[in-house]
C-alpha cells in the first residue's frame, strides 16, 4: 500500500490505530525498520528541509515548547530527555532555556546519522546523545523529570507502547510534551492540506533527492490520532492533566501532561 493511500484519519478506530506504517510494512518491526532507514537516508538535508518546508516556523515551535518547561530545564537537579531527537533542534532549544547550569539533558534517537548531525551541532555543549529505540529505552525507571518529543513520536510503530515507555522513565510528577503536526480547520485547513499533501512532498523530494520520506509525511500525519483520541491514550498510559495546545492556527501543537 502506498503511503498516500492510507485511510483518512476521521475514519479510524482508536483500537486499530496502532502506530506508523510505511509502504508495505505490515507489522511493527518492519514499520520501525523502514522509518529508521528513511530518516537515516535524509539526515544530511533534514535541517534545511525542515526550515524551508515550514517557512522557518519550526524554530518558533521548538522555542515555545521549550519555554513552557523552563522551570524544569533551569533546575540543576533535574534530568530531561528529548526522545526521537533527530538532529537535536528540540534538544538545543531546551538547553538554551536551561543554560550550562541547568538540567542534565539527553537526546535519544534510533537513526545513527541523525545523532551524528546532532553531535556536530552541539560540539562543546554539555549534552548527552544516546542511540536508542523509543519503545525499548535503555534508561532506568523514573530517571527523568521531563520527556519531550518533537515531530518524532508520530513515527513510532506503536503509540500506546511509546506512551507507556515514556511514563516508565518519568519520575513521579514528571511531565511529558509531545510536539507534532495537526490539521487546521476551515479555509486555512483546505489551503494547508493542499500544500502539505501536494506541494510539500514535491519540494521535499526535489531537495532531498528521494521521494519516500516526503510522500510518507502527510500520510503519517493523517494516520496520527486526533487530539481527543491522543489525550485518551495519554490518560490510558497513566498520565493526568493531559492537555493539547495548538500552535499557528492548528498547523502544529503540543500534547502535555503529568505522570
Amino acid at each position: 500500500m502506498e503511503p498516500t493511500q492510507l485511510e483518512d484519519r476521521n475514519s479510524q478506530d482508536p483500537a486499530t490505530t496502532v502506530g506508523a506504517r510505511v509502504d508495505s510494512a505490515q507489522d511493527q518491526k518492519a514499520a520501525a525498520n523502514a522509518v529508521q532507514q528513511m530518516f537515516s537516508n535524509i539526515a544530511p538535508r533534514y535541517d534545511l528541509l525542515n526550515h524551508v518546508l515550514s517557512l522557518n516556523v519550526d524554530r518558533y515551535w521548538w522555542w515555545r515548547t521549550a519555554r513552557r518547561f523552563r522551570a524544569i530545564v533551569r533546575n540543576p537537579q533535574a534530568s530531561v530527555l528529548d526522545l526521537c531527537c533527530g538532529t537535536g533542534d528540540m534538544t538545543l532549544a531546551l538547553y538554551r532555556q536551561g543554560g550550562a547550569n541547568g538540567a542534565a539533558i539527553t537526546g535519544a534517537d534510533f537513526a545513527h546519522p541523525m545523532l551524528m548531525r546532532a553531535m556536530e551541532k552541539s560540539k562543546g555543549l554539555p549534552l548527552q546523545w544516546v542511540e536508542a529505540d523509543a519503545l525499548q529505552m535503555p534508561f532506568a525507571d523514573g530517571k527523568f523529570n521531563l520527556v519531550t518529543s518533537a515531530f518524532g513520536f508520530r513515527n513510532l510503530a506503536n503509540y500506546d507502547a511509546g506512551l507507556q515507555e515514556i511514563n516508565r522513565v518519568l519520575a513521579s510528577d514528571g511531565e511529558v510534551a509531545i510536539l507534532d503536526f495537526g490539521e487546521p480547520k476551515g479555509l486555512l485547513g483546505k489551503l494547508y492540506r493542499f500544500y502539505f499533501r501536494r506541494v510539500l512532498p514535491a519540494i521535499g523530494s526535489i531537495i532531498s533527492g528521494t521521494k519516500g520520506p516526503y510522500a510518507y509525511l502527510p500520510a503519517s500525519v493523517a494516520r496520527f490520532p486526533q487530539p481527543p483520541e491522543m489525550l485518551e491514550r495519554m490518560k490510558g498510559a497513566g498520565f493526568r492533566q493531559a492537555n493539547y495546545t495548538p500552535y499557528t492556527f492548528g498547523v502544529a501543537g503540543v500534547y502535555w501532561g503529568k505522570k
